[in-house]
């Protein structure tokens, strides 16, 4: 196959390959030809397609596992609907378990769990400070690995006020349907309103791990935190999220009909 003489040909290599895993000619799921193959398919250095492999695994296109070769990537991009996303109807809604499990459900795949460290710790001084405790004071942690259809996309730790996570029976492996938040509204601490801090920053080398991220790779942090009607925390939550795996969606309605003349221009 001719490539153009004033383009990288590693640019150019990756463009196709894109295109074809678009296409599905290479099917989710499935190991790309070997690097000697694609070479010799599109008239250019091993080297070549290596650099254009390369590019594909920092778009999370394809990632290397050991064993396997070059893997197309399994599962499509999730969207994230931060402003829905916990609406109690949402979380119930066919028995699904949390947010996360009814937004993965929704997109035909299959969420999973597991509960990598559940119990009483000290929490982190900045959870201390957003959920009002006093030196001393003890919390739930809930550190979870999410999967879907056995893909790592998510890792969530939250932290509860301890006496509030026993009395709502959330310091249970299974919480039940709708998750910790549904259990927390039956004793009228359900919460009311959310913030989230979202940035992007280099993984750890256990995210990386957890991940099968490439060294190009980042990651979302969204620093979640949810409020009672009177402005207590009862949850303060980091969740871990490769950025090539995850759409942020926002939505939301203008405050009034007319508009701010200021916004308009």
């Amino acid at each position: 196959m001719a490539l153009e003489a004033a383009k990288s040909q590693y640019r150019q290599v990756a463009d196709l390959l894109r295109e074809g895993i678009e296409r599905q000619d290479y099917a989710p799921g499935s190991t790309l030809p070997a690097e000697s193959e694609l070479a010799a398919e599109y008239g250019v250095s091993r080297v070549t397609i290596n650099r254009a492999v390369q590019l594909l695994r920092g778009e999370g296109l394809v990632r290397v596992l050991r064993g396997r070769g070059t893997v197309v990537r399994a599962i499509p991009p999730i969207r994230r609907n931060s402003s829905r996303r916990y609406a109690r109807t949402a979380r119930e809604e066919d028995g699904s378990r949390g947010a996360f499990d009814f937004e993965i459900r929704r997109l035909g795949l299959k969420p999973s769990t597991k509960l990598a460290q559940l119990g009483q710790v000290a929490p982190p001084e900045t959870a201390r400070d957003v959920l009002g405790l006093e030196v001393g004071e003890m919390v739930l942690i809930r550190k979870r690995e999410m999967f879907a259809s056995d893909e790592p996309v998510l890792l969530a730790t939250s932290y509860f006020p301890w006496d509030l996570a026993e009395q709502a029976g959330v310091t249970d492996v299974d919480t039940g349907p709708g998750g910790t938040y549904s259990r927390l509204a039956e004793i009228g601490k359900g919460p009311v309103r959310f913030t989230e801090d979202v940035r992007v920053r280099t993984p750890t080398a256990a995210e990386e791990r957890f991940f099968a991220l490439s060294e190009t790779q980042q990651v979302y942090e969204i620093v979640h935190i949810a409020y009672l009607e009177d402005g207590t925390a009862v949850e303060y939550r980091e969740d871990v999220l490769p950025t090539y795996q995850w759409i942020m969606h926002f939505e939301w309605n203008a405050e009034n009909g007319n508009g701010d003349q200021e916004a308009q221009h």
